[in-house]
């Protein structure tokens, strides 16, 4: 694996990392973060429409906007879990869930576990994410407030979301490129129909065209792992993409300022630690 390799690896998890802390740098409401990345997720998605030229059949329309509207449901709630509970707490565990979940559903469904030796090492994986889940959510108040079980019921919910996101191309058996049209038509419209239930949604105020930027990280993630996934296989490019984890936290504790004890920024780190472990070791698996 050449050096080149290993840098196209990182695009998804640098492009990931920083979406989220150019969201929350920029601001505005949930309804500007999420329409600022809808935008140019569309305008990216008709590029390479033009480029690649896709046959648009009903299964490839099916399985996008099935895929596109989990991601809709996982990012709006996600965001909004950054206002309950910091991006350093939600970053590790919206990953960490996501990893359990993906990995359930491809043992499960997808049968992408077939010996003991993958059943073994990807039940290890799910018990160390499990355990940095758990130290990531550490709070040294032992008073818990609403904000704190709120988010963690948006997270779970959101989570779900990304699960299908990730699970539905798979089950449709589409191919990366084929995808991003139709994918990216049924995110918009399915993030404009869930942000205009909100009150006063300023859907396109001025936040939301800055938050464009955000979009852009999105993007070159998103296409970052397709390019990734074609040169280094789906079991590096996948691993390495989850290293937007450490990037995400960190740059809550260390950019946004986010008001931890010493005590909870350590184990949040430890927690951070174990979820990247966790989700090496299911990339070993695939």
């Amino acid at each position: 694996m050449s050096v080149t390799d290993i840098l196209i690896a990182l695009v998804p998890a640098l492009g990931l990392g920083f979406q989220v802390i150019c969201m929350q740098l920029i601001g505005g409401k949930y309804t500007n973060k999420v329409m600022g990345m809808a935008i140019v997720t569309l305008l990216v998605g008709i590029g390479v429409y033009f480029i690649k030229q896709p046959v648009l059949t009903p299964a490839l329309w099916m399985g996008a906007a099935l895929s596109g509207i989990g991601f809709c449901i996982g990012i709006i709630l996600q965001v909004k879990s950054f206002s309950l509970v910091g991006v350093s707490m939600t970053m590790p565990i919206s990953v960490g869930e996501q990893l359990v979940g993906t990995a359930l559903v491809g043992a499960i469904c997808f049968r992408e576990w077939t010996n003991v030796n993958q059943w073994l090492l990807g039940v290890g994986a799910l018990i160390l994410i499990v355990v940095g889940i758990a130290l990531t959510a550490y709070q040294e108040d032992s008073d818990q407030g609403s904000n704190f079980k709120k988010g963690m019921i948006y997270l779970l919910i959101s989570s779900l979301g990304f699960v299908a996101y990730a699970s539905f191309p798979t089950a449709f058996h589409l191919g990366g490129w084929d995808m991003v049209f139709p994918q990216s038509v049924a995110i918009f419209i399915t993030m404009l129909i869930l942000c205009s239930f909100e009150h006063d949604s300023q859907l396109f105020a001025v936040k939301t065209w800055q938050n464009m930027a955000t979009g852009v990280c999105f993007a070159i993630a998103n296409l970052g792992i397709i390019f990734s996934n074609e040169i280094n296989g789906v079991a590096v490019g996948y691993t390495i993409s989850q290293l937007n984890v450490v990037i995400s936290t960190l740059g809550g504790l260390w950019i946004l300022h986010e008001a931890k004890t010493p005590k909870e920024v350590r184990f949040i780190i430890t927690g951070v630690i174990l979820v990247v472990a966790g989700g090496v070791m299911i990339g070993i698996t695939k």
